[in-house]
């Protein structure tokens, strides 16, 4: 029966391979993201990641596998914004709605405006040829919301019957609000001053509506 013979790569072999993965994916997103996931093909990631067409392969496969990849790193960037977000400011030592605006400010401020969001953005309005993330990874970023508002019902912060509504109300209330008044110029002066006030009436809608 045959096996599979396996060497362990030396401390400096292992970075050199997580090196050209890194530029591979640096490669691959940017090309994703500029000229979309029909037009980009291997051969233009691996010229522009400075390594042969068989090491992207060697790597990761395809293209369609390569897309997924990239797709899942900024999606987890994305996710790990909010996860501090939640941990940081969403917490039972200090007055909810104090919390729940900071939490919402973090994410607007900080979430939108890094280029792993515009990037996610863009890799997940491509056409339907392009790979989607599996419905359970796409919507982390709610679920962190939604278990935090159950711990804060089980502290009777909150009236929760189903934390999973109260995340998309509460997101809906703030965070999208923001985002549709950003989404022309986040730059624009306007926008941007506009924004405190309305995640100031969302949580003040979200909390007449859940807080005991």
């Amino acid at each position: 029966m045959a096996t599979t013979k396996t060497t362990a790569q030396t401390p400096g072999r292992r970075r050199r391979t997580e090196s050209k993965r890194a530029a591979i994916l640096d490669a691959a997103e940017w090309l994703f993201v500029t000229d979309g996931y029909e037009l980009t093909s291997v051969d233009a990631i691996a010229a522009r990641a400075q390594v042969s067409k068989r090491t992207v392969y060697d790597h990761f496969g395809d293209k369609r596998t390569l897309y997924g990849s990239v797709l899942a790193r900024v999606h987890e960037s994305v996710t790990a914004t909010v996860r501090d977000a939640v941990d940081q400011e969403l917490t039972e030592d200090r007055d909810l709605g104090d919390a729940l605006t900071a939490f919402a400010m973090r994410v607007v401020t900080e979430a939108f405006p890094s280029s792993s969001y515009v990037a996610h953005r863009r890799l997940t309005s491509q056409g339907p040829s392009a790979p989607r993330l599996p419905e359970a990874v796409h919507e982390r970023p709610e679920r962190l919301l939604e278990e935090r508002f159950a711990l804060l019902a089980a502290a009777g912060e909150l009236r929760v019957p189903d934390p999973r509504r109260a995340a998309k109300h509460f997101t809906a209330l703030t965070v999208l609000l923001a985002l549709e008044a950003l989404r022309e110029d986040p730059t624009e002066p306007a926008a941007q001053a506009e924004i405190p006030a309305i995640i100031a009436d969302g949580v003040d809608a979200f909390l007449r509506a859940y807080r005991r």
